[in-house]
């Protein structure tokens, strides 16, 4: 169920969940056995108080995960699957063009705090046209919000402007794989294909120039994102790892190679509570985030495992996990990417000697994650040697990730201290926010629990599936953790309404509506969920998951289309019931409608969700210390503010964005928010 709260307004207000009209309300707070109890009095003529809300620090919560038998089964040695997870994670030969890691969009707080070149356009609703600014476009604060209203207020203002461009990430030119280099560390061989709307392309393309391509949704964090039951907005980094792509136990074709008793065999993995890892074999292969189109994990092994880690990138020598590949660099040779997975990860999935003959369609069988149709590339059929450790590196990349961004966890914040026992760790006005989030904003309704997300695992194993009363008065049934909130219009992004490359729905209601539901996994049981008969209503169309808010300080632009710079523009968009509510109407979850705060009042609800943010994270002090990395961010610009083209490739030429390796102290400057705005700016 969404909260204690709203199992309270359903039993006492039917039809009504979510809306709780509070006047005049104060707050008590109270330990009650280690959680935070927060009782909200109200006149009684008014309505009745619900039972008090009881929350804990998020350090009471285990991290989501494997259980240790089942990783035993794979993992030799967790901290060395550690190390190795951070240093795929951080290193720039992952990419294609050996510029693009993981970490080129999640290295601020997680996310990604880029400026220039940030800007798609409406690409998931069927528009190539750029509204706000076209390819290398620097964003400024005047931008946003992306939906402006003439009444900031009134949720029947007309608007004063919009537009459907997203604020992204960049990611790679778009280009066909040609194969990896024949020369150690080098980047992978690609064919440049023309990125303008007449080739077919998405428009990122300057008189004839391409330029790096950006997503179509906003980045989210990945710091916390262990928690998640599912991961990407749109829920495609299923919670069973198959060990190779998102797409769990929907791709019947995801197999490993195993050694069993001197046989090598291709066996079917299915490993539960991995959504992690599921997320993190996406990336990889996707040709407008890391890869160019037609690039197999098969390849990457190649191109990766005969490499030492993080070569031409720094590691500070008290890096909280990377220290010991630091000291090793004075040796030669050094430990390669292939002597870490022997370390890291059981023989049986790398031991075996023999090599066997694969076509590029053969590594294909791990399916891509991009959100739009696959890019065109080279289907070349001509077969190659693989090792089993190669046929096996998306299974070992995955894991290694997943265990890595499991140690990211931002769980020492103001709020926790407070949650804890420590009465001052919040100012005064942050607890009459706390009493706003947790009373008439609402804000609890979805972004509850320890967690403060009801997508997180310890909410939606309990139940998969929720019955609710829409916007439009009807009962329906949906994703727990996914909501539509009136962004965009429905039709703009349907998000978890949507497919994956099976053909199968994103949604877990809608898979159990075609019968199947066994396709689901982690303990997924029909008998205690909601039935979802030919007939039932489903509303999930233009839902997102909702995201935890820790650090949210720092981790602008926010929401999936990246349409809002500040909190208070968030608190803003709450405050006057959504942008585009009327039009959402059908699958619109029902606590979008105005709550009526004062300015006073969304001062306080920003200052609370300041209290949100960890110092370890503020002054990347261990666990989020890196090594150094440089990002591409934008193009070169000739004084007449053309791009200028790279001779060689065609393609515009990158400015980089250089970050110092930082080790386990972290710096003495922390770090700043998106466009540098004050977070009470609106």
């Amino acid at each position: 169920m969404k909260t204690t709260i709203s199992r309270w307004q359903r039993m006492c207000r039917p039809g009504q969940r979510g809306r709780v009209f509070i006047i005049k309300a104060t707050l008590t707070v109270a330990i009650v056995g280690g959680a935070l109890s927060l009782a909200v009095r109200m006149p009684q003529a008014q309505t009745v108080a619900p039972p008090a809300a009881q929350i804990a620090s998020l350090k009471s919560i285990p991290v989501p995960g494997p259980s240790p038998e089942v990783l035993a089964q794979f993992v030799a040695n967790k901290t060395a699957a550690i190390q190795l997870g951070k240093a795929l994670f951080w290193d720039t030969k992952v990419g294609s063009d050996n510029k693009t890691a993981c970490a080129s969009c999640h290295s601020h707080a997680g996310a990604d705090h880029r400026i220039t070149n940030q800007l798609s356009p409406g690409l998931l609703a069927g528009d190539k046209t750029f509204q706000l600014g076209g390819p290398n476009y620097t964003l400024t604060p005047d931008d946003f919000p992306l939906t402006k209203h003439v009444l900031m207020d009134d949720p029947n203002s007309p608007l004063l402007s919009d537009v459907n461009d997203v604020a992204g990430s960049q990611g790679v030119f778009r280009a066909s794989f040609t194969d990896i280099s024949p020369t150690t560390g080098a980047a992978d061989v690609c064919a440049n294909v023309p990125d303008d709307v007449f080739h077919g392309g998405s428009g990122f393309n300057i008189n004839g120039t391409n330029t790096r391509q950006v997503t179509g949704r906003n980045t989210p964090t990945v710091i916390n994102a262990a928690f998640n039951f599912r991961n990407f907005w749109d829920g495609r980094a299923n919670n069973m790892f198959n060990g190779g792509d998102p797409f769990g136990m929907r791709n019947p074709n995801a197999l490993v190679w195993k050694l069993e008793a001197g046989v090598l065999r291709q066996v079917q993995v299915a490993i539960p509570s991995s959504a992690l890892a599921s997320q993190a074999d996406g990336p990889p292969l996707s040709a407008v985030e890391m890869s160019c189109a037609g690039r197999s994990f098969m390849k990457l092994g190649k191109k990766l495992l005969p490499q030492a880690p993080l070569s031409g990138q720094t590691i500070a020598p008290d890096d909280s996990v990377l220290a010991p590949l630091a000291a090793l660099r004075a040796i030669n040779p050094q430990p390669t990417y292939a002597v870490l997975i022997k370390k890291a990860f059981r023989p049986e999935y790398w031991v075996s000697p023999a090599l066997f003959s694969m076509t590029s369609a053969d590594g294909l069988r791990f399916a891509p994650m991009d959100l739009l149709a696959p890019r065109p590339f080279n289907r070349d059929l001509s077969r190659f040697q693989v090792s089993q450790m190669e046929a096996n590196f998306a299974l070992f990349f995955g894991l290694a990730i997943q265990m890595y961004e499991s140690t990211l966890i931002a769980n020492d914040t103001p709020f926790d201290r407070l949650l804890e026992g420590k009465t001052d760790a919040l100012t005064p006005q942050q607890l009459r926010g706390l009493a706003i989030f947790q009373g008439q904003g609402r804000c609890i309704n979805c972004h509850g629990g320890a967690e403060l997300t009801h997508a997180a695992f310890s909410n939606v194993v309990n139940q998969r599936l929720e019955k609710m009363i829409m916007g439009n008065g009807q009962e329906a049934i949906y994703d727990n953790g996914f909501y539509n909130i009136g962004v965009r219009p429905t039709t703009d992004d349907i998000g978890v309404g949507g497919k994956d490359p099976f053909g199968n729905p994103l949604s877990e209601t809608r898979m159990v509506q075609i019968g199947k539901a066994q396709l689901l996994g982690n303990g997924f049981d029909p008998v205690k969920e909601p039935a979802v008969g030919p007939a039932q209503r489903v509303a999930v169309d233009g839902a997102f998951k909702t995201p935890g808010l820790r650090n949210v300080e720092f981790t602008g632009p926010y929401f999936h289309n990246g349409g809002k710079a500040t909190l208070m523009q968030v608190v803003d968009f709450y405050n006057r019931g959504g942008d585009f509510a009327r039009a959402n109407q059908d699958n619109l979850d029902i606590d979008i409608a105005p709550i009526g705060l004062t300015e006073a009042q969304k001062q306080d609800l920003v200052a609370f969700l300041l209290a949100l943010s960890d110092d370890r994270v503020r002054y990347k002090k261990a666990p989020f210390d890196h090594p150094s990395i440089c990002i591409p961010h934008g193009h070169q610009v000739n004084a007449s503010g053309a791009v200028i083209q790279d001779g060689t490739s065609g393609q515009a030429i990158d400015n980089m964005q250089c970050l110092p390796a930082v080790g386990a102290g972290g710096l003495s400057t922390g770090l700043a928010t998106f466009l540098n705005l004050s977070p009470f700016r609106h």
